[in-house]
């Protein structure tokens, strides 16, 4: 089975750096898949991307080496299912709460006995290999995402969930979580605080820990707290960024 470039990266101690997609496009997938991330990032809860410009998008980063992942817009059975066998190597959640929630998701992206994924791996057979069914348990990622303070009350019960790869903290859903505004690179006392106790559970229940960045000096800084995954932003973001700075360069005269 083609291996999952992010799990290559923990396999040899190294931290993944993962980047969103929230543009329904495969070309620009396929450019953004071009660089050298470890994981590509579907977005389908916040991005404006359906499942069948998911499939395409999918289609456009496997020339790639970069995993791909796909965030699903909610713990639904059903497109988590759906993402997999479009062959995605890799699940982020959102908004689990409990160990309840988390069972139900793992238990969507296992075959039995470990979990109750149906089988039917249409494209990802043909993505991964004929012998997909056979390693897909062990080479697909979970992601939990922990992002209210209820999740954080409930840390341990969930991270240690069998079958639970990681847990991928929202910063921003966190911080309103506890009466604090939305926003990236959160840094009040109040969500630092509550980001390295998420930090330290991971840690104590043997499992990875991946965060949201809107910066390369605020995932510098989660590295060095010791998370093992790092999203930089997403491609509409990069983008606007990118042509902002460009369009400040250019000299123009006073057009009124």
């Amino acid at each position: 089975m083609r291996p999952n470039r992010i799990k290559t990266v923990w396999d040899k101690g190294g931290v993944a750096v993962n980047v969103f997609l929230g543009i329904p496009d495969s070309f620009a997938a396929e450019i953004v898949s071009s660089l050298e991330w470890d994981g590509v990032t579907i977005d389908m809860q916040h991005g404006v991307v359906g499942y069948q410009a998911a499939l395409h998008m999918l289609q456009g980063i496997s020339r790639y080496e970069p995993a791909p992942i796909v965030r699903v817009p909610w713990n639904d059975p059903a497109i988590i299912m759906k993402s997999l066998d479009a062959g995605a190597y890799g699940v982020i959640c959102p908004m689990i709460n409990t160990r309840e929630e988390c069972e139900r998701f793992v238990g969507a992206c296992r075959y039995a006995p470990a979990g109750y994924r149906s089988t039917g791996p249409v494209r990802a057979a043909y993505y991964a290999g004929t012998d997909y069914h056979g390693h897909a348990d062990e080479t697909l990622l979970t992601f939990a995402m922990i992002e209210t303070q209820q999740a954080v009350d409930n840390l341990d019960e969930i991270c240690s969930v069998p079958g639970l790869d990681a847990v991928y903290i929202g910063p921003s859903d966190l911080a309103v979580s506890i009466g604090l505004g939305p926003g990236g690179d959160k840094r009040e006392p109040e969500v630092m605080e509550r980001i390295d106790a998420i930090l330290e559970g991971t840690k104590r229940n043997g499992i990875k820990a991946a965060i949201h960045t809107m910066s390369a000096a605020y995932a510098n800084e989660m590295i060095d707290k010791g998370f093992d995954l790092v999203t930089l932003s997403s491609d509409f973001r990069h983008m606007m960024a990118s042509a902002s700075a460009m369009l400040s360069d250019v000299n123009l005269r006073d057009r009124d």
